[in-house]
């Protein structure tokens, strides 16, 4: 399942994970760790929803 930032509308696709930032591809929203933020605007995991 994919997640969306209700902040700026980042998508985060577990098979794509994040890189750039320590979560590896394949990483489900549920195992990333609560310290990650958005990529793109640096809302914290508690802002993102879930995206079918």
């Amino acid at each position: 399942m994919k997640y969306v930032c209700d902040v700026c509308g980042y998508i985060y696709d577990p098979e794509d994970g994040d890189p750039d930032n320590g979560v590896a591809a394949g990483t489900a929203f549920k195992d990333i760790p609560e310290d990650w933020v958005c990529p793109l605007c640096g809302a914290e995991k508690s802002d993102f929803s879930p995206n079918d």
